[in-house]
């Protein structure tokens, strides 16, 4: 409670309610005086002073622009992991315990002074026996215990949020806190992030023809554990890292472009995506083999889309790209996104004012995260709900997009996707896709279409029911009739009954 006094969260939680009870609590709670730090600023200290745990969920809710407003949002987005090192003794303890002998023993080096940090482990560089290079993630002891308690305060907060705070259905804070109680159990697992990372390096293997675009370290399955993840060690230099990539020879505005293409062929050819793309974790190769390249890092979240949430988000950019403003209205309401008793004209007029601005624009100028942003703001009054397969979807947008701008300011976004949502739409719709499907459902076919001569000769030799079943239908009707006339006959008598009881009470 004190750091809620200490920043004065009270105060910006009864600004939020809105009631005369609530407003005559804020002017008593202030004195006269307001505070020294806007709202923003105050949340931001108030997170860093709780820990490292509730320093990761700021991250995380800095993302949601669409549920929190935009001051809070830039504030929180300020947030760093700015957690020291724990003993190297207490990691090499934690690889001996996970692994079964010590560091020193299993790898043929093994650096004691961690080379990064973060709130949920710290990474070590070392050597195995072969000579390969690696990097040994190890997760900050006693960080379920923690998370634990700091989950349970969170709940406490999002339950009263929900209670009091005006417009808390629509920001569904126990959901959230409950989405990023599953990131973080998905981030402490790291045999999850290994296998994360594997399938990714796999989607850009050789023989997917996208190696070109994305290199992903290989996992070394013989010194992981949950609590101990060894890769391949990545060299190369930090995306966020401009004139170092030109000092190296990086082709900037082809590099922005492939970011693109490498987000939308994650999300629509394979339906699984990298969902933390911040520039922490995104490096380009200066090797002169790969120069140019990027190297994903740290895989602790990502992204899983069904076809049908594929085939949505297709045919919504789509739509956008189109100004087909009408269709993006009937795909809300197709999707169940709003209620069915929604206007469609409305919805699409709304839809309208929030895209048309940005088409007077020069494409370069248009910000595809921005507009999706002030269509998930807008679309409050419609009640639509957002979608939590989409949070981290359009938090990597986001990601993305701002990468891209940075190495490109003139990163046409529209210009990129759109040839390619185009394609991916032609050959899922013609000939391509059709092909594909047959040969994706042959090998289940191969099962079963010597089986049908003897299931049809079944079925065709099965006695006929029919009149049997016609014969019961008809006596279960007749029960029913008798039924209603009986219910009939008790009601009016009933009705008189009641009738000559008053009668008789009035005499």
């Amino acid at each position: 409670m004190c750091i809620v006094f200490k920043y004065r969260l009270d105060e910006l939680v009864l600004s939020s309610i809105r009631h005369p009870l609530a407003a005559r609590l804020l002017r008593w709670v202030r004195l006269g005086r307001r505070p020294k730090y806007s709202r923003g600023v105050r949340l931001r200290l108030a997170l860093e002073s709780l820990g490292p745990v509730f320093v990761k969920f700021g991250q995380v809710l800095s993302t949601r622009r669409d549920l929190i407003p935009a001051d809070v949002a830039i504030e929180l987005a300020l947030l760093q992991d700015r957690v020291p090192p724990f003993s190297s003794q207490l990691a090499a303890q934690t690889v001996e315990k996970a692994l079964g002998a010590s560091p020193h023993t299993i790898f043929k080096h093994f650096e004691v002074d961690p080379v990064a940090s973060a709130s949920i482990a710290q990474v070590h560089f070392a050597i195995l026996h072969d000579g390969r290079e690696a990097a040994v993630k190890v997760l900050r002891p006693g960080m379920r215990e923690v998370i634990v308690k700091d989950l349970a305060l969170m709940r406490t907060f999002a339950n009263l949020a929900h209670r009091l705070m005006a417009d808390a259905r629509r920001l569904r804070p126990r959901e959230v806190v409950a989405e990023f109680e599953k990131y973080l159990h998905d981030e402490l697992d790291l045999i999850r992030e290994a296998s994360n990372c594997s399938q990714l390096r796999r989607n850009f293997s050789i023989e997917s023809g996208r190696a070109e675009l994305l290199i992903v370290p290989e996992v070394y399955w013989d010194y992981c554990a949950t609590n101990v993840l060894t890769m391949q060690r990545m060299k190369g230099i930090p995306v966020s890292q401009v004139e170092r990539l030109r000092e190296a020879g990086v082709d900037l505005k082809d590099l922005a472009r492939k970011g693109v293409e490498i987000f939308f062929s994650q999300v629509f050819s394979d339906g699984f995506f990298h969902a933390d793309m911040h520039p922490g974790n995104i490096y380009v190769s200066d090797d002169p083999a790969t120069l140019g390249r990027y190297i994903a890092l740290d895989f602790g979240i990502v992204g899983s889309l069904s076809e049908f949430d594929k085939n949505y988000l297709a045919q919504n950019f789509l739509a956008f790209f189109q100004r087909d403003y009408r269709r993006v209205a009937q795909l809300h309401i197709e999707s169940g996104w709003v209620p069915p008793d929604t206007r469609e004209e409305e919805l699409e007029g709304a839809v309208r004012a929030v895209c048309e601005p940005y088409f007077d624009r020069p494409l370069s100028q248009i910000s595809l995260g921005q507009v999706l942003l002030r269509l998930f703001q807008t679309s409050r009054r419609f009640n639509v709900e957002i979608q939590p397969q989409l949070v981290l979807l359009q938090k990597t947008l986001l990601n993305v997009e701002g990468m891209g701008r940075d190495l490109d300011p003139e990163l046409d976004l529209w210009d990129t996707a759109k040839p390619y949502l185009e394609n991916w739409m032609r050959q899922r719709i013609g000939l391509p896709g059709l092909k594909q499907r047959l040969t994706q459902e042959a090998g289940q076919w191969s099962q079963m279409l010597p089986q049908l001569p003897r299931l049809v000769f079944e079925n065709l030799s099965r006695p006929d029911h029919t009149p049997y079943i016609k014969q019961e239908l008809q006596r279960l009707r007749l029960a029913q009739q008798q039924q209603n006339k009986v219910l009939m006959v008790l009601c009016g008598v009933l009705a008189v009954a009641i009738v000559v009881g008053l009668w008789a009470l009035v005499r």
